[in-house]
């Protein structure tokens, strides 16, 4: 179970590229190799040798090779925990949450320390193949699940840089989380060779499973109530997309295409209205950006947000790129801070340089709250 975690975490450490390179780059490297098939495969081999290796050999079980586990666990858990602080730092202010931190990291060591470091490990039966099995699965998996969101997964690179995303399920959903967690947790506190232990696995995986498959009932529904909405309207347009908001798969939001403007509209399952009720009219202003249509940083940018972006004029005076498909933090459109994914961009040397803007993200109960009615549709009809 451990090492299928490692394997199923593993795409995500191209994040750490963001250390190492400038945002855009990194933005564009983020589900991209390491997301792929080919390094599925690969690293699949390579680590399933090395683990092979690792268990035939004996070496882990030595003392060292243990204490080494707990410390690279220990090292995870604090990045983790500062990663979580800095998403939340709006939110997360109080020394209490700092307590709670510190006692789960402490209760976490004492745990591999009593378990695993002082204890003699029986002898692991598994072949190498078996490891390939395993690690290919667990990696392949991941970019897999990641294709169903709207961001996007570059599945076949290096060979292409498009980006399957099927647009059906938020980045954080836990109504798919939770059943599929509580699966393998449980399956976890059971003997390995007890029938019970596949039982509860499965289950987990069924359940989260069939939830993913409703969505893109949930997802064919919202197109056709926000088609029916915009044929209403006798709003023209090219092209449009769909994905629900974050955290749920009942508020979706729908981005239809025009000429010069983008028809940007909410739908929550729990109406009795089944129409779009409003459509924000935002203007593309893509001519702000003329001369720089060759820009690499412009290009990428277009790249990532698949074209569905516009560019407004900030307070500041500096320009704008807001993609179009992650919708706003209001119900509209009516500040620089309301859109959800944003980038500063600044004209350097005849070059532009693009900083992504967190501005306007504070987590607030009072914000969540407003966030919960516009889901179950409180107060909106």
């Amino acid at each position: 179970m451990v090492w299928g975690a490692f394997g199923g975490i593993l795409p995500d450490f191209d994040v750490a590229a963001s250390f190492f390179t400038d945002e855009i780059t990194a933005l564009a490297f983020h589900r991209g190799f390491m997301h792929s098939i080919t390094f599925a495969v690969l690293a699949a081999l390579g680590l399933g040798l090395l683990v092979e290796w690792l268990y035939r050999s004996g070496s882990y079980r030595r003392t060292g090779y243990k204490g080494f586990v707990m410390a690279a666990v220990l090292v995870f858990y604090l990045l983790l925990m500062l990663g979580i602080r800095f998403i939340f730092r709006d939110a997360v202010q109080t020394w209490g949450h700092l307590a709670v931190a510190v006692l789960i990291g402490g209760g976490l060591a004492f745990l591999i320390w009593k378990k695993y470091v002082t204890q003699e490990l029986l002898p692991v039966e598994a072949s190498r193949w078996n490891w390939v099995w395993l690690f290919f699965v667990s990696i392949f998996t991941h970019p897999i699940l990641d294709c169903f969101t709207v961001y996007g997964t570059q599945l076949f690179q290096p060979f292409s840089d498009y980006r399957v995303s099927w647009d059906n399920i938020s980045v954080a959903d836990p109504a798919y989380t939770i059943p599929l967690s509580l699966g393998f947790i449980v399956a976890a506190f059971i003997a390995r060779e007890k029938r019970a232990r596949r039982i509860a696995n499965w289950t987990g995986i069924a359940l989260s499973s069939a939830y993913m498959a409703f969505t893109f009932y949930h997802k064919a529904e919202f197109e056709r109530i926000f088609k029916e909405s915009l044929a209403k309207e006798g709003i023209e347009y090219q092209r449009m997309m769909s994905g629900p908001t974050i955290l749920n798969n009942a508020l979706w939001l729908g981005v239809a295409e025009g000429d010069t403007a983008y028809y940007h509209g909410y739908y929550t399952f729990f109406s009795e209205d089944k129409r779009v009720k409003n459509f924000n009219v935002i203007p593309k202003n893509h001519e702000k950006l003329a001369g720089f249509e060759n820009d690499p940083t412009l290009k990428t940018l277009r790249w990532f947000s698949k074209d569905f972006y516009n560019v407004i004029v900030r307070k500041d005076g500096r320009l704008q790129y807001n993609d179009m498909r992650y919708g706003s933090f209001q119900e509209g459109f009516k500040d620089e801070n309301d859109y959800v994914f944003k980038f500063i961009l600044e004209e350097k040397d005849g070059k532009l340089e693009a900083t992504q803007s967190k501005e306007g993200r504070k987590i607030s109960g009072d914000a969540f709250s407003k966030y919960m009615d516009r889901v179950m549709a409180r107060g909106s009809e």
